[in-house]
């Protein structure tokens, strides 16, 4: 996923192509463009050898040229070879199936992929390893595979795997075989999106930043430097996984790669390369003979036998490039990621829900949401610049491994109602059948008699009445309705049935006791240590830290004549390209200024106070997150551009031309203050309080384990910026910085209509991430060290642990809803569905309904902890509920209950709304 630096697919017609239009300038806005934002300097490399600083000189990388990005292959070569290829594909697969057995075959055909010889109607969740702990990873899979699905699909992370050329790492969250293993022990498919440019809000896009410094490369175009790297990579994994078989081909549950990611909206912006690049990268995969298909997202030339997909909110209207290929949709984007200083978005599941069923009703046959778990950008892995530490994405398992009510449970009861005409689906006839303006159904009938209906109401306001093979339905607004038989709804998609919980984080206490409480280093302003770098004039911030560190020093002196600040209003202006600042005068704090997710660089005034004679200037220049996509992404730049003093008699001081002296990262850092076994470093000094408001501050504090199995998040609401780490495990960037209280958000959330990440935003006013996720696993029974490193300054005293709990339960049901078991269902002995409909709750394993805070039968209104009564009220409500519900873990409450007693209201359609306590 290429989040906010590349176009969308926009699908076929002219409402997706609007919509994409308007995502498209939203998330296009900060592309770079060439020439390069980032000048690099003709010197200086800096590696981390443990405690030692190493200055290598390199060449001067200058942006690439069109000429050069396109490199010395001919395109028309390229597609000689992989023609020669294409006849050889098919018979990969059947001889390597036929090696391990001919019931380990994966083809496909224009309808599906076939496993086994079977067409596959395939429900696919993405889960990326990395962004959750390996401890996780089984409950993780569990609670995909209880919520119907088939596959479990993820990127493979190149710069997590190779941190330094030729150096590999696949330990801890990165032990990818392990992760294979868990999903593969699960019963579930596995689809790898090797890339290796993966986007995904990852920093530099997956891609390792050393490849940007290795001589001649250009990133995702015919360069050969470039794809040299690429293959052996690719090579690499693939090997990995045929060492472990675990390719379908080999018996094992792989059955599909992915090489290369979003790139068709690209190829107009590298020009000549591009079509090449393209069409090598499908060669080369094509040549690893996995023995199972390839595929490229929103690749609209994939070459055959390479299916293109679709990634987007939407995708009913794709259509592959070939008629030989199925109708695949590699992401479905759930919700959306989050952004430092902005709002929080919210995808509704009614609407998540409608694309689904309108995707597999127009024909499609493999749908993989993107993301099902989002989980957590732990340590530096955060892309954009500015997101956010957190993915949680809306998904339908939270960031701590939790579901998402009431969109896991609507979701899973979807892939139901479409799974029971599976068969139909895939060896059916289809038709397309007008039942008014808005309003269509997609049938399809098999030889045996099957029969399966979508029917479609796309009109975002009206509800309609439909009339279909002589029975009525009742079509809500923008909604979906699945009859598996053609006669009994099974399924709307605007109808959601499950209950809503509602999480709380409660606080725990932090520190463990006061004889060995905090302790504190101050960083120094300004160099520390050996000077790296002297320049007159200013050095690129990624070129000079190859980041290594978020942080870098820029620091010069200058001299001002007494005589002309008198009376002055003095101004120190800076010019940055992002992606923060902190200024320091003569050691103390003048500071601080951000971009943001839209808008990288700033230009800020601080006013100063200027000494006569020698004064001291020291800027920080910081990232957060390094750039993930857009074209030429690599060359997008950060650091400080200009630095001028105004106020002195009409006077300007331009010192960016002045001789600055560079230091990369911090003292804290290099002495690795951070890890566990620093703990009794002499530098930390003990401190009976710790000190509160100071800038450039490292903390360390022994710290209990918080009671229970709850999942943990660490509320930093009381600090500035900055990192954290329990027992050298990097939590990762913290930063409560508060949206704008007017950003977009709405009171309600009309789930009717085109999503886009605009609509149904929350938090404005708040911090985007107060809580910052600590998995549990990483907690020893005693003995815990919460290192944090604050930049701006805060209040360490308030931070706390706390635990993520259910602390309500709501559901809100018509008697109009579905009420068909989808457990049971058999089409031949089904009765007309118009069964009672239910309201059913319940509480976490361990926990009670403990009172009921509001009831209404009748035609309540609102959503849960919000609800109101309507002009139809039954007073029984209370008692009903409460003789089923109280003291109980769960409960089912029917709407036919007599205990509501005679209808008060005749002709109002009954709801009914509960909101419950969990203790």
């Amino acid at each position: 996923m290429g989040r906010p630096h590349r176009r969308r697919d926009c699908g076929h017609g002219a409402a997706h192509r609007e919509r994409c239009r308007i995502q498209s300038k939203q998330l296009h806005s900060t592309v770079p463009t060439p020439p390069a934002r980032r000048l690099p300097p003709h010197a200086i490399l800096y590696h981390h050898h443990h405690h030692r600083v190493v200055l290598a000189h390199t060449p001067y990388r200058p942006p690439p040229s069109t000429a050069a990005m396109a490199g010395a292959s001919s395109y028309f070569s390229l597609r000689r070879l992989l023609l020669l290829l294409l006849p050889l594909v098919p018979l990969l697969g059947a001889t390597t199936a036929a090696a391990a057995g001919a019931n380990s075959s994966v083809t496909y055909d224009h309808r599906s992929l076939i496993i086994s010889g079977r067409r596959r109607l395939l429900i696919s969740t993405s889960i990326h390893y990395p962004r959750s702990v390996p401890e996780m990873w089984p409950k993780l899979v569990a609670e995909a595979k209880d919520g119907g699905a088939d596959c479990v699909e993820t990127y493979v992370f190149w710069n997590g795997h190779e941190p330094a050329q030729g150096q590999y790492y696949f330990e801890e969250r990165f032990d990818l075989v392990r992760f294979a293993k868990i999903v593969k022990d699960a019963g579930l498919y596995m689809i790898l999106r090797i890339g290796p440019f993966v986007a995904a809000e990852w920093t530099f896009g997956g891609v390792p930043v050393w490849l940007h410094y290795a001589p001649g490369t250009v990133f995702r175009t015919n360069n050969e430097p470039f794809k040299s790297h690429m293959k052996r990579f690719t090579t690499y994994i693939v090997d990995m996984m045929k060492k472990e078989q675990f390719f379908a081909s080999q018996g094992g549950h792989i059955i599909l790669a992915q090489v290369e990611n979003e790139y068709g909206d690209m190829e107009q912006a590298y020009g000549a390369g591009a079509k090449p690049y393209a069409m090598w990268a499908a060669s080369m995969a094509l040549a690893q003979n996995t023995g199972v298909p390839w595929i490229m997202c929103q690749q609209y030339d994939a070459p055959d036998p390479v299916i293109n997909t679709c990634n987007s909110f939407y995708c009913d209207q794709f259509k592959p490039n070939s008629p030989t290929k199925p109708k695949f949709w590699t992401e479905n984007w759930p919700g959306w990621f989050q952004t430092f200083g902005e709002s929080n978005p919210h995808r509704p599941p009614e609407d998540v829900a409608f694309s689904v069923a309108r995707f597999f009703g127009k024909g499609g046959s493999l749908q993989n949401y993107y993301v099902y778990h989002g989980g957590t950008n732990f340590g530096r892995t955060t892309g954009g610049p500015f997101i956010t530490t957190s993915y949680d994405y809306d998904a339908p398992i939270d960031e701590y491994g939790l579901r998402r009510l009431p969109k896991w449970a609507h979701l899973r009861d979807l892939h139901k109602s479409i799974k029971l005409g599976e068969h139909t689906l895939l060896y059916g006839n289809s038709s397309f059948v007008s039942l008014g303006p808005q309003q269509e159904a997609d049938v399809y009938t098999d030889q045996s008699g099957g029969c399966v209906a979508f029917l479609s109401n796309v009109d975002s306001e009206k509800d309609k009445v439909v009339t279909f093979q002589s029975r009525s339905y009742d079509l809500p607004a923008w909604s979906v309705s699945i009859l598996p038989d053609c006669k009994n709804v099974a399924f709307n998609t605007a109808k959601v049935r499950s209950q809503t919980l509602m999480m709380d984080m409660v606080p725990a206490n932090l520190e463990s006791s006061k004889v060995d409480g905090w302790s504190i280093f101050r960083e120094k302003y300004g160099i520390w240590g050996n000077i790296d770098l002297v320049r007159n004039g200013f050095v690129d911030h990624i070129n000079t830290t190859k980041d290594s560190t978020d942080y870098l020093w820029y620091t010069t002196s200058f001299d001002v004549d007494g005589s002309h600040l008198a009376g002055g209003n003095h101004v120190l202006h800076i010019e940055s390209k992002g992606h923060a600042v902190q200024a320091f005068l003569n050691n103390e704090l003048i500071g601080s200024a951000y971009g943001n997710g839209s808008k990288s660089n700033f230009s800020v005034e601080m006013p100063v106070n200027l000494r006569a004679g020698k004064n001291k200037l020291s800027l920080l220049s910081m990232t957060v997150g390094l750039q993930n996509g857009g074209p030429m992404y690599e060359w997008a730049g950060a650091g400080i551009t200009s630095v001028k003093i105004s106020g002195m008699e009409n006077r300007i001081i331009d010192l960016s031309s002045n001789k600055w002296e560079y230091k990369i990262g911090l003292e804290g850092e290099y002495y690795s203050l951070f890890k566990a076994d620093k703990g009794k470093d002499i530098r930390w000094m003990p401190q009976s309080e710790p000190p509160k408001n100071q800038p450039m501050t490292w903390y360390k504090v022994n710290v209990d384990v918080p009671q229970g199995d709850d999942p943990v998040g660490l509320d930093m609401q009381s600090m500035g910026k900055g990192l954290a780490w329990l027992n050298g495990n990097a939590i990762g960037r913290y930063w409560p910085r508060i949206s704008p209280v007017s950003d977009r958000c709405t009171s309600s959330c009309d789930y009717r209509g085109t999503f886009s990440p605009n609509k149904c935003r929350r938090g404005c006013g708040q911090p985007t991430q107060r809580w910052y996720h600590v998995p549990r696993s990483w907690f020893h029974p005693s003995g815990n060290t919460l290192v944090i490193f604050e930049e701006k300054g805060g209040d360490p005293t308030k931070i706390t642990f706390s635990r993520r709990t259910v602390a309500s339960v709501c559901s809100f049901v018509s008697e109009h809803y579905p009420s068909i078991d989808l457990e049971s269902w058999d089409r031949n002995t089904q009765n007309d569905g118009r069964d009672a409909a239910k309201v059913q709750l319940s509480c976490p394993k361990g926990k009670s309904i403990s009172s009921v805070k509001f009831v209404s039968f009748g035609n309540p209104s609102g959503t849960c902890r919000s609800y109101q009564q309507g002009s139809c009220h039954h007073p029984n409500s209370i008692s009903v509920v409460e003789k089923a519900c109280l003291n109980m873990n769960g409960c089912t409450v029917s709407l036919s209950d007599e205990g509501f007693g005679e209808d008060l209201c005749p002709g109002v359609t009954k709801t009914l709304a509960i909101e419950a306590d969990c203790s």
